[in-house]
């Protein structure tokens, strides 16, 4: 689990995001999606971060859908066989921009005029994005093509 004092390097670069880090970040993704979340983003940020490998960032139409969002990812964390909570959470009171924060991820879940105004996708445009499919689009798109 990475800390503040991470330090293991590869070739002299910090390791890639993390097995671990990755499945917290595809549920979290997939729960928001579940919710109806709009524009879900997974940014590996590994290489540019010592405190966190990925963010997942997702936008919500008004208050109650972040709250909702919300509630549903943290949900889907806790239920995983390796259970996780948020070591810290910030913004609930507003329901405007809620962080939480996994250690290995940092979900931002927020509403459209603050994910528009803040731009989080293009302040990390420089590291990789990890594709996520919704599950259910997926499936949508095998059964019209059968």
């Amino acid at each position: 689990m990475r800390g503040l004092y991470f330090e293991e390097f590869y070739e002299g670069k910090p390791l890639p995001v993390t097995e671990r880090a990755l499945e917290l970040a595809m549920t979290a993704a997939q729960a928001a999606a579940d919710k109806k979340a709009q524009d879900i983003a997974v940014i590996d940020v590994a290489d540019q971060l010592y405190i966190t490998d990925a963010f997942v960032i997702a936008s919500a139409s008004n208050e109650r859908q972040v709250a909702s969002v919300v509630d549903a990812i943290e949900e889907a964390l806790v239920n995983l066989p390796e259970k996780a909570k948020p070591v810290r959470r910030e913004g609930e009171r507003q329901g405007r921009w809620v962080l939480l924060d996994y250690i290995d991820i940092v979900v931002h879940i927020q509403h459209t005029e603050e994910r528009e105004f803040y731009a989080l996708d293009r302040l990390w445009k420089d590291c990789p994005s990890i594709p996520f499919v919704d599950r259910d689009m997926a499936e949508a798109d095998r059964s019209g093509a059968a």
